[in-house]
């Protein structure tokens, strides 16, 4: 590329020159799902997110949340001859900086005698992400200090070019490009390929030194380190900005306008954006007391905040992570996947969390982003892109009727909104299954797993038809609304002989079933649970606890008998208790979680027999908002300082948390796994628990439904 020359004489340093053999470099995956940050403006002129894991800066997304444009950025620091040390490699304390809130982040890393601590932040004028970086020799012998990037532009990494402009590191592919610039310049720089001559394969084989100075690479998977203008004893401070555009101009101008700004501007402006935001909500819950349990508040509402796209308002994704396979292996995620997704069930919990917490707009721009989502045939897809493209392609009958619940939330009773969720209804009243069985039978239930007739779809189907037919009232359409309520009726009159054993080996008495496969419950059809699990089980021995969406929905009372039986069941099949209090597992057998060493889920791999999934914080919630129903407030605040235990040292909480049964002795029981963190649905659940015991009542309670079954 033209420039090469020009950009070594102004660094100063060994001139970059060549193009890097090797290529294409190594296949590689992302980095793990357990971030301890995530951050974004609040401003629409700001198309980046980053993530924070491990000491380093992890996936950034542009110049949407469905797509990562880097795998990592991160600090290598070296004397130059006894020792190389990524902050990955480090032990590293990550905080939370941001005054009053803000997704600010401050990480400590220590190594072999030096200190480094950088500060994240993203411009809110421009897609750009500044880092202040630190970096302090404690023993005297100065130090170099490099930074390592690797881009993996529009979710791919191996079809990225790199190149120098401008001094600075520059990777485009077809459709964007990041721009990697310090503020003093680089003093010397590479490219090359993974595994083959990146960066830290140069440093870490030649004791801290660079050997190659190449000036371009690709198209392949390539990785870009520069030098920069420090030593750790005289020159300690630096600013790095990662710029991004849909072209390399643009992108060099997003960092070069950045590195003018200065960290401590944007950081300013950042957070004076995050602070306007919060002030323009409700107060914290009076019941959240203690500091900690209100800051955990905070960092959930700005989670859910800064989950939301921003070229596509109202999209919302599930975490901002690939846990496990799916950020590593091309067999199982050929294209990156799948929580840094719109799910429009996730996307009902994120938009009622909201709600409660006072945003009443960002619900509202969630129930539009659905009505522009909705497939042709009335249908919600299993997931998709922000943009409203499809991802994975299956039938679940739950992400169909949540949107009603929403709107009824929202009191959307408009005509296009009425006319959106017709169409979904008619879907549903429809449907008929492979298997030949109708509504509410499901191709596949809220674990996405399972086809059969699931207890907390049918809760959502029941509840969500009733809630459409109030809506009609209230638009003018009543005349209409009564085959909706009909199917209702019918449906709760059926639930029971669909899904309750009165013969299973669980109890005497009768008890709700994970799911049937033939509305059979009493009858011994087996299934493959699958998710490593060898064999297949009889529908009998497999309980979950989504029968309590049956109460929370309004459909049963919470003194069911056959309620309260099937929590004796489920609290003896599958709660653990943990030092951050009670949780349970999803269902009997469930294998979506780490295998037994602590290595990643995988499946489809002969060597790979069993993997554990382990529990979650939600079920916690889910139980609360239960226990509000039966009356009891004091057992419901237990349940929120339980999910508020499993939070992370800057208050992530996650999708699972460790059970009684950790693999090795650093992973804490009650704590984090590497499963998507933050998860959104788990944020939403706790400001909305948060909430309902500050208002003895779950406060997403569809009245209309109780008052149609519990009340009359």
């Amino acid at each position: 590329m033209a420039g090469a020359a020009e950009d070594g004489a102004r660094t100063g340093g060994a001139k970059p020159s060549g193009e890097a053999p090797g290529g294409p470099g190594d296949d590689a995956g992302f980095a793990p799902a357990d971030k301890t940050g995530f951050g974004t403006s609040r401003t629409k002129e700001s198309h980046v997110w980053f993530t924070l894991q491990g000491g380093r800066m992890s996936e950034t997304y542009y110049p949407d949340l469905s797509t990562p444009a880097s795998r990592q950025t991160q600090l290598v620091i070296t004397d130059g001859k006894s020792f190389v040390e990524r902050l990955s490699d480090a032990e590293t304390r990550t905080e939370l900086c941001g005054q009053s809130g803000a997704p600010a982040y401050r990480l400590t890393s220590r190594g072999t005698g030096w200190c480094a601590v950088t500060r994240y932040v993203t411009d809110p004028g421009r897609s750009a992400v500044l880092v202040d970086v630190e970096v302090r020799s404690e023993t005297g012998a100065p130090l170099q200090v490099f930074v390592l990037h690797d881009p993996s532009l529009s979710g791919e990494g191996n079809d990225d070019s790199a190149f120098p402009r401008d001094g600075m590191l520059v990777a485009e592919d077809r459709h964007a490009a990041s721009a990697l610039a310090a503020r003093d310049g680089f003093a010397e720089s590479t490219v090359g390929y993974l595994g083959v001559n990146d960066g830290w394969s140069e440093l870490s084989e030649n004791n801290g030194k660079l050997k190659h100075h190449y000036a371009t690479a690709g198209p392949g998977n390539v990785v870009q380190a520069g030098r920069l203008r420090m030593d750790g004893l005289t020159r300690t401070r630096q600013t790095v900005v990662l710029g991004f555009g849909e072209k390399p101009a643009e992108a060099v101008r997003n960092a070069r306008r950045s590195l003018r700004k200065g960290f401590e501007a944007a950081a300013s402006a950042y957070e004076r954006g995050w602070c306007d935001y919060l002030a323009g909500l409700r107060e914290t819950p009076g019941s959240l007391r203690a500091p900690g349990d209100r800051a955990l508040y905070t960092a959930s509402v700005v989670t859910l905040a800064a989950s939301e796209d921003k070229l596509n308002p109202g999209a919302f994704i599930a975490s901002p992570s690939m846990p496990w396979a799916f950020g590593t292996d091309r067999h199982i995620a050929p294209e990156t996947g799948s929580y840094h997704l719109v799910w429009a069930r996730d996307l009902y919990h994120i938009g009622t969390g909201l709600l409660a917490a006072g945003d009443h707009d960002a619900a509202d721009r969630a129930m539009d982003h659905l009505l522009r989502s909705q497939m042709d045939d009335g249908h919600w897809s299993q997931n998709h892109k922000v943009d409203g493209t499809p991802f994975w392609t299956n039938i679940q009958l739950d992400e169909t009727t949540a949107p009603m619940l929403l709107a009824w939330m929202l009191d959307r009773h408009d005509a296009k909104t009425l006319k959106h969720l017709r169409r979904g209804a008619d879907f549903v009243l429809k449907f008929k299954s492979e298997e030949g069985y109708k509504a509410p039978f499901s191709p596949q239930e809220r674990w996405e797993e399972q086809s059969g007739y699931s207890p907390s779809t049918i809760a959502s189907a029941i509840a969500g038809l009733v809630c459409l037919a109030d809506l009609m009232q209230r638009g003018g359409q009543a005349a209409d609304a009564a085959r909706y309520l009909e199917a209702a009726d019918e449906w709760r009159e059926s639930l029971d002989g669909w899904t309750v054993s009165t013969n299973g080996p669980h109890s005497s008495k009768p008890y709700y079933l994970r799911l049937t496969k033939d509305g059979k419950p009493d009858s011994g059809t087996e299934y493959e649970l699958g998710n490593n699990n060898e064999g297949k089980a009889d529908q009998r021995t497999v309980v979950d606890a989504g029968f309590l969406e049956l109460v929370r929905l309004g459909i049963k009372p919470a003194d069911d008998p056959v309620i309260r039986n099937s929590l004796t069941v489920v609290d003896r099949e599958l709660a653990v208790d943990t030092p951050s209090g009670r949780h349970w597992h999803r269902y009997s057998g469930d294998g979506y979680g780490e295998q037994p060493d602590g290595q990643p889920w995988i499946v489809d791999r002969p060597e790979v027999k069993t993997t554990y999934g382990r529990v979650w914080p939600i079920f916690s919630g889910e139980r609360g908002e239960y226990e509000l129903l039966c009356g009891d407030r004091q057992s419901a605040a237990g349940r929120l300082r339980d999910i508020a235990r499993t939070a992370g040292e800057t208050l992530m909480l996650p999708e699972q948390v460790w059970d009684d049964r950790p693999p090795v002795p650093r992973e804490k029981s009650g704590k984090g796994t590497r499963s998507a963190t933050p998860l959104a649905w788990t944020h939403a659940q706790y400001i909305r628990l948060a909430w309902s015991v500050e208002s003895g009542t779950p406060v997403e309670y569809p009245t209309v439904v109780a008052e149609r079954y519990l009340h009359r």
